[in-house]
């Protein structure tokens, strides 16, 4: 049994943070919360093959910007490549339609392989990766506290139309924050089980149904600790007397400078340029 088959945490980029004191951390959240939110619509609008690699490009080279190994980032699609596959196989199988220039490459009983289909394949998966290079970029680049500080500010208006900006700050907060945490439940769950003679990761990396009964074992166990942790959470919280729906003050207030509006404006006109250019393919 292959030991990298217990090392979860290691496959999971979102939620983790590294100081590495680059151009990006240093970056006002707020200003880069927007510019990665602006990215993201671009890339999931983007259906060219053009389009898609030029962002993937862009996606890669935000890892050199902020000084982090792009394996690192690579290491967090792997946990996502049966989604990916499953997704792939259902758009090309069960995606028939033709646009103009399309062409029909396979057609047998109600499958109908077309170029069109192909493209779909081809740039979804693209998408999927970039989606996770940017959110793991963002998350690494950002301490928890800066992002709960940028969703609160930038959500700010909604306010006015009684939207609890506070506590859905509170809940992305959270939820981002436990991924990593729950990898380790789980990679801790997966070694005690395998100790007991359990079977994980000793099927080839194809058989995804094989590879999700082998999970099952943990997932009560997961939920147990989900819960226990929750519990904990909620009791910590009430502890310091957090009230939700109270203003709340800020010990930082954050100031954004030139060199944030010049990335910003950077980051729109990329965006724009992803989705209105006409790339001929």
């Amino acid at each position: 049994m292959a030991g990298h088959e217990f090392e979860l945490t290691r496959n999971i980029t979102i939620g983790q943070y590294l100081p590495t004191g680059s151009f990006i951390h240093r970056l006002d959240p707020r200003i880069k919360l927007l510019s990665f939110s602006a990215l993201i619509l671009a890339m999931a609008i983007s259906h060219t093959y053009a389009g898609s690699v030029i962002a993937l490009i862009f996606s890669c080279l935000l890892f050199w910007m902020s000084r982090i190994p792009i394996s690192y980032g690579l290491s967090g699609v792997k946990p996502a490549i049966p989604f990916i596959i499953i997704l792939a196989l259902l758009q090309l199988l069960f995606y028939n339609s033709v646009a103009s220039g399309g062409t029909v490459l396979l057609e047998y009983g109600f499958v109908m392989i077309t170029t069109d289909s192909v493209r779909l394949v081809i740039v979804s998966a693209i998408r999927f990766i970039e989606i996770i290079f940017l959110s793991s970029v963002l998350t690494l680049s950002t301490s928890t506290t800066q992002i709960t500080h940028a969703i609160e500010s930038v959500l700010k208006p909604l306010k006015y139309i009684k939207f609890p900006v506070n506590e859905f700050a509170l809940i992305i907060t959270i939820a981002i924050r436990f991924v990593p945490t729950f990898a380790m439940e789980m990679e801790k769950m997966m070694k005690a089980q395998a100790s007991r003679g359990a079977e994980f990761g000793t099927g080839a990396w194809w058989r995804i149904i094989q590879r999700t009964k082998d999970m099952f074992p943990i997932i009560i166990p997961l939920f147990t600790v989900a819960m226990s942790r929750a519990e904990d959470l909620v009791l910590a919280m009430e502890t310091r007397c957090y009230t939700p729906g109270s203003e709340r003050s800020h010990y930082i207030q954050y100031q954004a400078k030139s060199a944030d509006y010049m990335v910003l404006t950077a980051s729109l006109l990329f965006s724009i340029f992803l989705i209105f250019f006409p790339f001929t393919y």
